[in-house]
Order: structure tokens, then C-alpha cells, then sequence
């Protein structure tokens, strides 16, 4: 096999890097197949981030998590426990009691993602307030040159 060529259409394993061991984000980021990118694509989807956020503390059931996350529907919630429990990062736990009872917990994986997580919204607290300014003059620099763009679509 060549320097450089995948073994499969999915496999995503990098096989150039540079001298310090650092990875092409690029290689895995254009190859819709890849499970690295279908994983990051996962567990990066707001919802999932909220559930893993809420899960992190106790076990919930689908009520509580709908209940707690503002604006996902019933089957939003749904599909995303169902991804994340396929994914080995939740654990659905169902109770033989009537009606029935279903908890949903984080697995010791999806603990260790959740501290990824946290280290995430630790970064945009501290960084906030520079974002909110380069929002700012973006949209200000925007505002300014629109005029421009008009008088030249016309």
C-alpha cells in the first residue's frame, strides 16, 4: 500500500504526520464515510451536548432531560438517546414496574466526554467577551460596506 492511502473508504486512519505526531484535520474532515468525522458530528450536536451536560450528575428519565432542555421535541430527544446510547456514551436502564420506568445515565465513556465538555465551556466563558467584540466589529464592518454591495448587484 502507498504512503498516504487509506485501507477503506471509512477508515480514517492518518498515515502522514508531521514530526511532532500531529494529525491532518483535513484528512478525516472531507470524507463524508469517515467515523471520526460521523463521531465529532455526534457528540458536537447541541442536543447531545445538553444531554451528556444534564446526565453528568444522575441518572434522568425522559421527562426530566425534556423537561431541562429548552426547545428539543419529543422525538428530537429521542433520536439523540437512542445516538448516544448506540454510541456507548448512555446507558438506558428500564425499570419492571407499571407504567414503565426508563433512566438514562452516562457510561464510564461518556463520563470522559463530558469532561472534554467541560474544558469546552470553560474555553467560551473565559473567550466570551472577545467573541462578543469581534461579533461586533464584524457585523459593524458588514453594516458598513452592504451599501457597497447593493450599488454593485445592481
Amino acid at each position: 500500500m502507498e504512503d498516504g492511502t487509506l485501507k477503506s473508504p471509512s477508515h480514517c486512519e492518518v498515515t502522514d504526520t508531521d514530526p511532532y505526531g500531529d494529525t491532518d484535520p483535513f484528512q478525516w474532515d472531507t470524507r463524508e464515510g469517515c467515523e471520526v468525522r460521523q463521531i465529532l458530528d455526534r457528540v458536537a450536536d447541541k442536543w447531545s451536548l445538553l444531554v451528556i451536560a444534564l446526565l453528568d450528575c444522575r441518572a434522568l428519565r425522559f421527562t426530566e432531560l425534556r423537561r431541562e432542555i429548552d426547545g428539543i421535541s419529543q422525538r428530537m430527544l429521542t433520536v439523540t438517546l437512542r445516538q448516544l446510547e448506540r454510541d456507548g456514551l448512555v446507558s438506558r436502564t428500564v425499570h419492571p414496574v407499571v407504567p414503565p420506568r426508563v433512566d438514562y445515565a452516562l457510561t464510564p465513556l461518556g463520563r470522559t466526554l463530558h469532561t472534554t465538555i467541560r474544558s469546552l465551556v470553560a474555553w467560551t466563558e473565559e473567550h466570551r467577551a472577545e467573541i462578543a467584540r469581534a461579533r461586533a466589529a464584524y457585523d459593524e464592518h458588514n453594516a458598513a460596506a452592504e451599501p457597497a454591495r447593493l450599488r454593485t448587484n445592481t
